[in-house]
């Protein structure tokens, strides 16, 4: 009897788990995006981009990238010169569809003449 009773007690524990729905597991905590990243959208990009300061952000890796001495580097804060920027205040751009490692690839078709001139340095006197 015992048997039976402790059957039945555990066949209805297993159903109430059941119930809960699949559980998730994951190796590392989800952080939340950095503050100045779109706080009531969601939306699937890898990359933000500002254009006043020629930084990229790593939203998978969670690192600053950008041009250091003609290497691009990957550091988990922004630069000494930046780091009395507020971003939550800086304009910057979703980089949609490109979800590649490689950043300076992208960078040197979309973003590498940006801020220059069209025109040329020489200036004419008449």
């Amino acid at each position: 009897m015992k048997k039976a009773i402790l059957f039945i007690g555990l066949f209805f524990a297993l159903s109430l788990f059941q119930a809960c729905g699949p559980v998730i597991v994951s190796h590392r905590l989800a952080d939340p995006p950095p503050p100045w990243f779109y706080p009531n959208r969601i939306e699937a990009v890898r990359y933000v981009f500002f254009p006043e300061f020629n930084i990229y952000y790593d939203l998978n890796t969670r690192v600053y990238i950008y041009l250091d001495g003609g290497v691009w580097v990957r550091r988990n804060v922004l630069p000494p010169r930046y780091r009395s920027y507020n971003l939550n205040r800086s304009r910057y751009e979703r980089v949609r569809n490109y979800y590649d490692d490689n950043i300076e690839r992208y960078h040197n078709q979309n973003n590498s003449n940006r801020g220059r001139s069209n025109k040329s340095g020489v200036r004419r006197n008449n």
